[in-house]
């Protein structure tokens, strides 16, 4: 291709194709059909510079001219309480369902692994005291200790914030951190374990785990049910690396971390209602069996949400991923 006698041949189209985009008044008609005809002219030049003749300074021009009518053709789309709503009811719980066979595991071993650090730290004195000297252990569980009255050492709305911005970044992180094939996520879970067990040990062998488990569970159950979901979709985000299946390598990547980003925000607003069960719940003065039972209410209404909605969303087609509309345009591959 000689690029100058190209050039010469097509810069009225281009330099016209500028003017109509550069327009502050509604094209008419004929003037839109014109926009739409020299936005797909102009296309096919940049295709064929760039694989005929590339010229930087060209191919630059030529692709923000192409970016901007493509934007004028298309409109730009602005984010509606209908995308809420199809978040809030089918992309989340959808991706959530999807990933069950992640993070149901993950919890059941997790916690497995919990209640067996908390039995070998509650039956085993020597480990207790590598922890802390027996002095401040008594200062730990005895009633009115450190345990219970950590839950109300600060005023109810800050403490919620508080916990519920710690608890979203170690989700996210859980969620990030997976693309790494998951070995970081295995350490966020153990950390999160081995304090759980920790203060199930100590608390069992001072006779108090009814007192423990009273102060834990209202707003434990579902901020750990959080958790798993996160830790079980970052696992399952980093063997997608390892086996993206009938996918490409790419294209999967980059379905499943759209899912795992969408996630991330659906389980910050979980942590929100768990940080606002353990700011206002779990300190309150209600009966022990009235506070479990707010915390088994919200984890029940999350799992069904999730397999009621969820299931339904998954048999629809809906995968948790963004509409199609709005995915970057993908090369087709072979089968």
């Amino acid at each position: 291709m000689d690029l100058d006698v190209f050039v010469s041949a097509h810069r009225a189209e281009w330099d016209r194709l500028d003017a109509l985009l550069r327009r502050q008044r509604r094209l008419n008609g004929a003037e839109a059909d014109e926009l739409v005809a020299l936005y797909q002219r102009t296309a096919t030049h940049l295709s064929l510079i760039q694989s005929s003749a590339p010229d930087p300074q060209l191919t630059g021009r030529l692709s923000q001219l192409v970016a901007r009518a493509r934007s004028a053709v298309t409109g730009t789309r602005r984010a509606s309480w209908r995308d809420v709503t199809h978040f809030l009811g089918h992309s989340f719980p959808a991706a959530v369902y999807r990933a069950r066979h992640w993070w149901v595991p993950t919890a059941l071993l997790s916690t497995v692994v919990a209640i067996l650090l908390g039995w070998w730290i509650g039956t085993h004195p020597a480990v207790q005291s590598s922890i802390a000297a027996p002095s401040q252990l008594r200062q730990l569980t005895r009633p009115g200790g450190e345990y219970e009255t950590y839950y109300s050492s600060h005023p109810a709305a800050a403490f919620s914030a508080q916990v519920w911005t710690n608890n979203a970044q170690a989700a996210a992180m859980c969620l990030v951190l997976g693309v790494f094939l998951g070995l970081p996520v295995l350490w966020i879970l153990f950390e999160n374990m081995l304090n759980l067990g920790v203060g199930i040990g100590l608390m069992s062998s001072a006779g108090r785990l009814d007192t423990f488990l009273g102060l834990i569970l209202p707003h434990g159950l579902l901020e750990l049910t959080a958790v798993f979901v996160a830790a079980g979709t970052g696992m399952r985000l980093g063997w997608t690396l390892i086996d993206p299946g009938p996918r490409s390598r790419r294209t999967a990547l980059a379905e499943e971390g759209r899912a795992a980003v969408g996630m991330a925000i659906g389980l910050a607003l979980v942590l929100f209602v768990s940080g606002a069960i353990e700011g206002f719940v779990t300190p309150s003065s209600l009966p022990t069996w009235a506070r479990i039972g707010i915390g088994v209410v919200a984890e029940g209404t999350f799992l069904s949400y999730v397999y009621v909605l969820g299931g339904r969303a998954v048999r629809a087609g809906e995968t948790g991923d963004v509409e199609a509309s709005e995915r970057s345009s993908t090369v087709p591959t072979a089968a």
